[in-house]
Order: structure tokens, then C-alpha cells, then sequence
């Protein structure tokens, strides 16, 4: 157990966390400290921010020491208090590991609010049945973790499912998750809107970028704007084609489109839709900066063969495989519920490999 901790007390960064906390107290122990409040206010969030990755580890930590002095004192016949510390143990064990998941999501965004959008391929139906499988799937995933989730933006297909969506998920770490999810996502089945009973393939597009906050400032000058209003076509009662309530907003630098028709007040679709946008272009320009063109906007994979990022085959056999880190499952029912949790943590874990 002890060295395993000492393994953790890297992972975790212990020592510069608790030099960064101990400078912050000093800091804020200084007389003129609320001089300037908006950076007193930074320095108390950062604090906030440690002390809560901090604080669990060392409670496990203690937890550790703790079973270590029990497991030296215990007699070798007391089989009651061994199957106890067992049982401590291994739940000691699943608390660390859920520890070092949380390291995998140390990037600024991380903690953010997800704006995550799904858009068909090519292939009518199938697509659009697809792509509203895939929401369905990260609406539960979503569920399963207690986060809430609103449509911002929804268009049908003309027959079934799904043309594009957009959603916020609101929840700790939803845009570190959902960071994973971004790429083509493909599908193998026995189509049911065919008479044949065909196997199709289908393809659906999945995108995450953080919901930013207020205090990060993104320049839309008025004359870059173009705003049109429109009629919802969505759900939500026959109320929504009463007014043109929706609002599609183009950034004509970027040529990036935004909509949004979830409220009934045009007013609040579009503070909607200005906050979705300047989201998308704070994530474009960080992008930029980073050199990563694959993430790029303006370098998206076409949704077609060979850039998928998984598959889902549910026909001749059931099986998921992650193309990016090679796992695989063949409880196909079980992921389609939003049991996604293991492709998102071997994606992290993979990522960090090849940083």
C-alpha cells in the first residue's frame, strides 16, 4: 500500500500543489490583498480549485495510513477483521482510481459546461436515425451522471431521427468527458427502413467544445453579425410557430452558424445563440493556437469511410471498438445506454501517451 501511495502522490502532484496553496495563504494574509478585487478573487478561485483536488487525496491518504496500522496489529486468525480491512481496501483502492481519473482532466476547459453537437452524414434516413441514436446515447450518458442537458438547436429528419442537434450539458468535468466523443461516429446494422433487410452503414458526426464564461472575452463586432429570425420547428407546443422567435446568427469572418430555438422569447434565443457563438470562437482560436488542425473547424474530417473515431456494429456480430485505442465491448445495448464511461477514460489515458 505505501508505495502504491507514493505512486499517487505523483500522479497528483502533491508537492507543487501544496507549495501553490501555502504561497496563496501567504498571499492573501497581505494587507492590501483586496486591493484588487477582480485578482482576489482568481487567487481564491485557484485555492478553491486545489484545496479540491488536494483534499481528497489526502483523506485517502490518511484512509491508507490508517489500514496500514490496522493490518499490523490484527491477528492472522481474525478472520472477521481481515475480510473487513479487504473490503476497506479495495474500497480505498476504487476511490484512488477514480482520484487519478480527475488528473486525466487537468486542462483549464476542462471543468466546463459541453456544448455538444450531433449532425448526419451522407445516407437520408439512415443517417438521421443514427445521429438520434447518438443523442439519445449521450442523453443518458449525461443522466447516469447527474448532469442536465437542454436542446439549443434541433432539426428533424424528413422521415426519422435527427439532422443536427445541439446541446448544452451542464455538469462538473462535461466538456473534459465529452472532449473524447468529438469525431465520426460509425454504424453497421440490418437496416429497418429497408424491405430487403439490407446490412447499411451510417455515419454521424459528434462535436464538444466548452461552454465558456463570462469573464473570458471574445470580441463580435456588430458589423460581423448577420442575424436572421425564424418560425421554431421543434418541439414544444403549438406555441412555437406562432412568432419567429428563432434565431440563426452567422459570424461572416468565420462564416461559423449558430441557432437557437429552445425559448419562446426571441430575446432569449438570442442571448442563446450569442453565447453558443462566442464559445465556438474562443474554441476555433484556441485550436489555432494549439496548431491542432484536426480540431480544427475548418479542418473536419468528412463524415464518410475511414475517419471514424468508432464503430458500432450490430450486425453480423455486436461489438464497439474505439479505432483510437483499440477497446473494445460487445455489450452494444449497454453502450447505446450511455455506458461510454470506459471509451472516454481509455481515450484520456491514450491521449496523454502520445502528448
Amino acid at each position: 500500500m505505501t508505495s502504491g501511495c507514493c505512486n499517487y502522490e505523483v500522479i497528483f502532484d502533491v508537492e507543487n500543489k501544496q507549495k501553490r496553496i501555502k504561497e496563496i495563504e501567504q498571499e492573501m494574509s497581505a494587507s492590501d490583498f483586496w486591493k484588487d478585487n477582480k485578482k482576489a478573487q482568481g487567487i481564491i478561485t485557484e485555492l478553491k480549485g486545489l484545496k479540491a483536488s488536494y483534499g481528497p487525496w489526502q483523506k485517502a491518504k490518511a484512509k491508507q495510513e490508517e489500514l496500514k496500522e490496522l493490518a499490523e496489529i490484527v491477528d492472522s486468525h481474525d478472520q472477521v477483521s481481515i475480510r473487513q480491512l479487504e473490503k476497506d481496501l479495495a474500497r480505498l483502492s476504487s476511490e484512488l482510481e477514480k482520484l487519478e481519473f480527475v488528473t486525466l482532466l487537468s486542462a483549464e476547459e476542462d471543468k466546463s459546461n459541453a456544448i455538444l453537437s450531433i449532425n448526419a452524414g451522407a445516407g437520408g434516413t439512415e443517417s438521421c436515425d443514427w445521429a438520434g441514436m447518438l443523442t439519445r446515447m449521450y442523453l443518458r450518458w449525461a443522466e447516469k451522471k447527474g448532469f442536465s442537458a437542454a436542446t439549443l438547436d434541433f432539426l428533424p429528419g424528413e422521415e426519422a431521427g435527427t439532422k443536427n442537434i445541439t446541446i448544452l450539458i451542464k455538469g462538473e468535468y462535461a466538456y473534459g468527458y465529452l472532449k473524447a466523443e468529438s469525431g465520426v461516429h460509425r454504424l453497421v446494422r440490418i437496416s429497418p427502413f429497408d424491405s430487403n433487410k439490407r446490412r447499411h452503414t451510417s455515419f454521424a458526426s459528434v462535436d464538444a467544445i466548452p461552454e465558456i464564461s463570462e469573464d473570458i472575452k471574445v470580441e463580435l463586432k456588430p458589423d460581423d453579425l448577420k442575424i436572421d429570425t425564424y418560425r421554431s420547428s421543434g418541439a414544444g407546443g403549438q406555441h412555437v410557430n406562432v412568432t419567429d422567435s428563432a434565431v440563426r446568427i452567422t459570424h461572416l469572418p468565420t462564416k461559423i452558424v449558430v441557432q437557437c430555438q429552445n425559448e419562446r422569447s426571441q430575446f432569449k434565443n438570442k442571448a442563446t445563440a450569442m453565447k453558443v457563438l462566442r464559445a465556438r470562437i474562443y474554441e476555433r482560436e484556441r485550436q489555432e493556437r494549439k496548431k491542432k488542425l484536426e480540431a480544427g473547424y475548418a479542418q473536419k474530417q468528412e463524415i464518410a469511410w475511414g475517419s471514424q473515431i468508432r464503430s458500432y456494429v450490430l450486425h453480423p456480430y455486436t461489438l464497439v471498438k474505439d479505432h483510437r485505442t483499440n477497446l473494445e465491448k460487445g455489450n452494444t445495448s449497454a453502450v447505446m445506454d450511455g455506458e461510454i464511461d470506459e471509451f472516454i477514460e481509455a481515450y484520456l489515458k491514450w491521449r496523454i501517451k502520445r502528448s
